[in-house]
């Protein structure tokens, strides 16, 4: 995307703006039809295109090409000329996103700077393009655990291909950070990127805001799917699609085609699928609220998000980030985590996963009134009650039992938060509470606790 197509139907007025921009530096394409420029951007959207506005024997006029080429690559400057100019023309062309108009014949100095500036505004808007491509980076795709690891893995291979992916996992478990891991990793990555959140949307609505609607009185509004043409559209909860939309969408992916409401042409659309889900779907189908056959069009690849629960490893790691990012984005406190609040928050539990923890980072960093570290005291919890003096609390079970039954108590349930801490890893609870690694094998075999599974439980 460096280089002016130029499109006019009079071959001596195209090769002569060639030439002219030639002498300047510029690298130059022609066409003489809407075919072929249409082809032309396709193959390789320009820098910047200069267009006819009347072309004979071709398809499309000029207005027909400017509307594609905003839809398609809104990002290319359209210079609008034109040998029967007139200002009703050139507001038309101007509402529908032409860059500028110049009437023929014109007056190269004219010409010129008018190019000049549009390649400038080219080279911004790519620019642009490509600091938003850093920006939305999920910088917040962050962990050291196995389980993180894992699921990096898996979204790093589904970024190489164009394959429908199903994301599950509980609410806020960073689904939609995930979905955006895949597009901008991907090689759609400077296509648009449309969510659409199916449990916000009116289900009268749906439709309208997905195709998009053709009236007399507003012509053409464009949907969801228009908007995410050639990059990616996310349904964000897709279990709360109405039925009746769900066999419409059932069509998209089949036929890449769909009708806007109230119009009787098809758009043709090339869409990347990403879904996500905290439902049963296999549960959704079975009561007939979910369709079948759109189920397995969707769960194509299907990967499976973490809670924060299952990542304690993490969570250190996104409290800090959590606390840089506030501090930059709103200006409070840059405070770091004392070691007691930071092994608090990894035995805490999170039903609100990592949209909960940062909520909470911010909570505490708002109401703190100090720079110094965050203190278990200021986390929410029954820590708030603790003993200013470190006493430990006995709760009334454990002060009534004899001090035999109150020790095993005790380990049983310290040594299962240590393992929770750690995510099930035996040699790292070991080496935190200070135990040989077959030691504490024995303790927990002994104190009747299992962790042949994902999770620690209890035996019996």
């Amino acid at each position: 995307m460096s280089d002016i197509l130029i499109v006019d139907d009079e071959r001596d007025i195209r090769e002569l703006i060639s030439d002219i921009l030639g002498d300047e530096g510029y690298t130059t394409r022609m066409a003489g039809n809407s075919d072929d420029a249409m082809a032309a951007i396709t193959a390789d959207p320009p820098a910047l295109l200069i267009l006819d506005i009347w072309l004979k024997d071709s398809n499309m006029d000029g207005i027909d090409i400017l509307k594609a080429v905003k839809r398609d690559y809104p990002e290319v400057p359209v210079v609008i000329i034109s040998g029967h100019g007139n200002i009703e023309i050139a507001v038309a062309a101007i509402k529908q996103g032409a860059y500028d108009f110049i009437e023929k014949p014109f007056n190269i100095d004219q010409l010129m700077v008018v190019i000049r500036r549009g390649m400038e505004t080219s080279r911004l808007r790519r620019e642009n393009t490509s600091l938003k491509r850093r920006e939305t980076t999920p910088a917040d795709m962050l962990g050291e655990s196995a389980l993180f690891r894992a699921l990096l893995g898996q979204l790093d291979k589904v970024t190489r291909s164009n394959g429908r992916v199903m994301l599950t996992g509980p609410a806020g478990s960073g689904k939609e950070l995930a979905a955006r891991y895949i597009h901008v990793n991907s090689n759609r990555a400077a296509a648009p990127f449309v969510v659409v959140g199916c449990a916000s949307i009116e289900a009268e609505r749906m439709e309208e805001v997905l195709f998009g609607r053709e009236s007399p009185e507003k012509g053409v509004e464009p949907g969801l799917l228009e908007e995410a043409n050639g990059g990616v559209i996310y349904f964000d909860e897709v279990a709360d699609m109405p039925q009746g939309t769900q066999g419409k969408i059932l069509r998209v992916l089949v036929d890449q085609q769909f009708l806007r409401v109230g119009g009787a042409n098809k758009v043709q659309v090339d869409l990347r699928v990403i879904s996500s889900t905290s439902r049963d779907l296999e549960q959704e189908i079975a009561e007939g609220r979910f369709r079948r056959e759109l189920f397995h069009r969707l769960n194509v690849v299907p990967i499976a998000v973490p809670s924060l629960e299952e990542r304690r490893d993490d969570i250190p790691l996104l409290a800090e980030y959590f606390i840089e990012t506030l501090n930059k984005t709103q200006g409070l406190p840059l405070r770091p985590l004392s070691s007691e609040a930071r092994a608090q928050l990894q035995t805490m539990s999170w039903p609100g996963n990592v949209r909960q923890l940062r909520n909470m980072i911010e909570r505490v960093l708002i109401l703190g009134d100090g720079t110094g570290e965050i203190e278990l005291r200021e986390l929410p919890g029954e820590t708030q009650n603790a003993p200013a003096d470190g006493r430990v609390v006995l709760s009334g079970s454990l002060a009534l039992m004899p001090l035999r039954e109150a020790r095993e108590a005790f380990e049983r349930e310290y040594l299962l938060t240590q393992i929770n801490r750690y995510g099930g890893n035996i040699s790292r609870t070991a080496e935190f509470v200070g135990m040989e690694r077959s030691a504490l094998h024995r303790k927990l075999k002994s104190l009747g606790v299992m962790t042949s599974g994902k999770s620690p439980a209890r035996a019996g």
